[in-house]
């Protein structure tokens, strides 16, 4: 790892974007302590201008690199206040919903927001990772304009060694231009909505754009960095799901739910991660984002898997065993009180519901891994968070309560379920997967 003081790598005379000129790159020096101290080598300069070159933004004058937070802060970083709403455009997005963006619109507000970012006389470039683990991970790099930006992202990226993107086969690029003119704030739309800024994704070029204050909105910066590494993760031999995970008494468990419920049930103590993104390969699994209450590590493959669903007429049972067709079936629906709110819903993504589902279909048919459904509400209310984890601790200990004969309230749920798949996926919905 490179010094603190060895992260700001300035490089001189580089006022195009030609060759010649980035040849003619040199390592310049940062006061530091009242005395000129050397940045880093020569190599390491030249290595990462050409790589943010590659990325078609050209050091005019200075970039720091991979700054320590306390750094970042110290030039000038701070946290801003948070924001939500921001419009998200995304080309590659298969789940309905999100606006889309044109293969022309994307490239052309990318060469605007490049052409920006190499007029800026300092630029910040951070490395970091979508998922904790080594083995099944997508390496990030952000480009920005901001230190403030950087900060922000700082806490939602795993840190990753240095120059590790530069042996990472297809990295993802995050362009942060906070300070932005007319015709690039209304290259994808106008009006009040676009006051703060916006993003736009592109999951085919692994690039993400952060306009304005666009990287104030972590939630919607969350998504849109799902959508965008599901393709590396799959690829890497990972499945990335729209989940939660729990360590529970040594185990790992996967849970699907709506974020409301999430909410509702105050699972905090027990939710490796509040954030939803899960990834799950051969060597374990691990949540997609970073949090501060844990340091990164790999844990087990799940031991089980829970799908919640809301139902105040107790039509379902408070608990019940699912087979691998049983739980794709649930995990498409999310059924809550009269609403279908299928888990993979909430944010954007590259994977088709479908084959997301029988992906979740193969892992618990090839690992045998029980599920189980479980029913958050009791005579019309929620249950509570120490209810929740003691149904958990039930399904632990294999002390699953014989389920009662079917009723005419269960035929009925059969059949809402039954009319919304075949409304939303028809002759699609593979036959494995049933009610």
């Amino acid at each position: 790892m490179l010094g603190p003081l060895r992260r700001a790598a300035v490089a001189a005379g580089a006022a195009s974007a030609s060759a010649a000129s980035l040849r003619q790159f040199q390592c310049a020096y940062h006061r530091s302590n009242e005395r000129l101290l050397p940045c880093r080598d020569q190599e390491v300069s030249y290595g990462l201008n050409w790589a943010i070159a590659g990325r078609g933004v050209v050091v005019k004058d200075k970039v720091f690199y991979n700054l320590e937070k306390s750094e970042l802060q110290k030039g000038g970083a701070a946290y801003t206040e948070c924001l939500s709403g921001i419009p998200l455009h995304v080309r590659g997005n298969v789940i309905s919903g999100i606006p889309d963006v044109s293969r022309a619109q994307f490239a052309k507000l990318l060469k605007l927001v490049t052409f920006h970012l190499s007029s800026i006389s300092s630029l910040y470039v951070q490395d970091g990772a979508v998922g904790s683990s080594v083995e099944c991970d997508a390496k990030v790099r952000v480009i920005s304009d901001n230190p403030s930006a950087v900060l922000l992202l700082s806490n939602i990226l795993w840190k990753t060694p240095d120059r590790s993107i530069s042996h990472d086969t297809c990295p993802l690029t995050i362009y942060v231009a906070s300070s932005i003119s007319a015709n690039v704030r209304n290259s994808l739309g106008s009006g009040s909505q676009y006051a703060n800024g916006f993003a736009a994704a592109d999951i085919e070029r692994s690039s993400l754009i952060l306009c304005g204050k666009a990287f104030a909105d972590s939630a919607m910066l969350k998504g849109a960095l799902s959508a965008l590494t599901a393709p590396v993760l799959s690829a890497r031999g990972g499945l990335p799901f729209p989940g939660w995970l729990l360590s529970f008494g040594g185990s790992a468990v996967l849970l699907f739910a709506p974020v409301d419920v999430i909410k509702s049930l105050k699972l905090q103590d027990v939710l490796v991660s509040t954030d939803s993104g899960v990834v799950v390969s051969l060597k374990g699994s691990n949540v997609l984002f970073a949090t501060k209450a844990r340091e990164p590590n790999l844990f087990t493959r799940p031991t089980q898997v829970i799908i919640v669903s809301s139902d105040s007429t107790d039509a379902l049972p408070a608990l019940s065993k699912l087979s691998p067709g049983q739980a794709a079936y649930h995990f498409l629906a999310g059924y809550c009180d009269g609403k279908f709110i299928p888990a993979y819903s909430k944010d954007p993504s590259p994977l088709d519901p479908i084959a997301l589902a029988n992906s979740l279909f193969s892992h618990l048919k090839e690992d045998n891994t029980p599920t189980y459904l479980i029913n958050a509400k009791s005579s019309g209310k929620y249950i509570d968070g120490k209810e929740f984890v003691r149904l958990i601790e039930v399904l632990l200990s294999n002390n699953l309560p014989d389920r009662k004969s079917e009723d005419i309230r269960v035929g009925e749920l059969k059949g809402k379920y039954k009319s919304f798949l075949s409304r939303k996926f028809g002759k699609y919905l593979p036959k494995e997967f049933s009610f």
